[in-house]
Formats: structure tokens, sequence, C-alpha cells
């Protein structure tokens, strides 16, 4: 009974792999500008991952299908836009019966509610490849706002070709998405309402 929550989130840090060493302010270097670059997330080599309060242990789950597209400028990375989606009906917590209830009326709600989405509205990079990606988080019908903080591991590969890596955590809670169900045993809740989110995600950017 573990909310999933994309988390998605954290597609905007390849996009800072995409750019030069800068602090949070960018500008563009020379006047000259680059074509945008499309990158997508490489699914075997990236993990989307949730962890939720069960009764007195925690519980970690993740979605079997999802998807995220980076569009960036690497001379102004901090006009990239991301979009990525999760499905609803492919959560998997390692136990069926607990993950057919997330895909229930009771949270997710699969069958009205397919896939929870996540767009990028700023896209920030720090010193010391520290990042910040604010966006919006659709999910169960209900969009939030959301910032998701982690750090750029790196970019190889020839322009074109090339794959950068980043990992990102967010925290949520379920009850701003209208998932609220609960209950008490033993005079605990069995489910707890915060949800961390973690990624590690290496993207590879698409020939133009």
């Amino acid at each position: 009974m573990i909310p999933r929550l994309l988390v998605v989130f954290a597609f905007a840090p390849v996009l800072a792999a995409a750019q030069s060493a800068v602090p949070a302010q960018s500008s563009r270097a020379g006047g000259s500008v680059s074509a945008p670059s499309t990158w997508k997330i490489d699914p075997t080599h990236s993990e989307l991952s949730f962890t939720i309060r069960h009764m007195v242990s925690k519980v970690r789950g993740q979605f079997g299908a999802w998807s995220g597209t980076i569009t960036a400028d690497p001379a102004e990375w901090s006009t990239a836009s991301v979009e990525v989606i999760a499905q609803t009906s492919t959560i998997d917590t390692n136990n069926e019966r607990r993950d057919a209830d997330l895909r229930s009326t009771n949270f997710f709600d699969a069958e009205t509610n397919p896939t929870v989405t996540f767009k990028s509205t700023k896209v920030t990079r720090f010193a010391g490849d520290s990042i910040a990606v604010a966006g919006n988080l659709t999910m169960h019908g209900i969009t939030r706002p959301v910032i998701l903080r982690g750090h750029f591991n790196g970019m190889t590969g020839a322009p074109g070709k090339r794959r950068a890596g980043f990992e990102a955590e967010t925290t949520v809670n379920r009850k701003d998405f209208n998932m609220t169900w609960n209950r008490i045993v033993e005079g605990s809740s069995m489910v707890g309402d915060d949800v961390r989110i973690e990624i590690d995600i290496a993207a590879v950017e698409q020939p133009q």
C-alpha cells in the first residue's frame, strides 16, 4: 500500500550535464547559441524508486514502465524543458497483493489515471554540480509543484551521442494528491504520508 510517486522528477539534471560548469545564474557564452539537443533516459541504466513507511518499517518500490525526454540548449541549460511519464499500472513493490491495492481506487486508481507526469518549469545548476529542478507533478488527477534536488555525476561521449548521469531526490506528501486511505493498526497508522523519491539516471543525447 505504498503510493508510487514519480518521481519522475529528476531528469532535468541531465540538462545541467550538457552545459559548461557555471554558477546558478547562466548566460550565453560569447553570443554563440547551439541548437537544442534531445536527451532520452536509458531505462536499462536508470532507476526511479520510492520509499514510504509501512507500520514500523519501510517499503521500497518502483515503476516498471516510465520514460523521459529532455530538450536543452547546451549554451543555455536554464531554458531546458523536461517531461517524464510513468505508467501507474506497472507499480512494483515486490508484493502482488500490495501492488493491486496501489493500483486500486484506494491509491492511484490506475484505470482512471493511467499515468503520472512531471513537467519542469525551471532548472538551476549551482557551484559544485548540485542542481534543483522545479516543476509540476500530476498524479491522481491533481497537479502540485515540486522541487527535485540532486547532483550531476558527469558526461561522456562525442556531441550528438553523449551520455550524462545524475542523481536526485525529493519528498512529497501523498495526501496532497488526495491519496488519503489509511488504517489504524495497534494504535498507529498503517501507511505513512511522506514519500521519498530517489532517482539515479543515465540519459543519452539523440542525433539531430
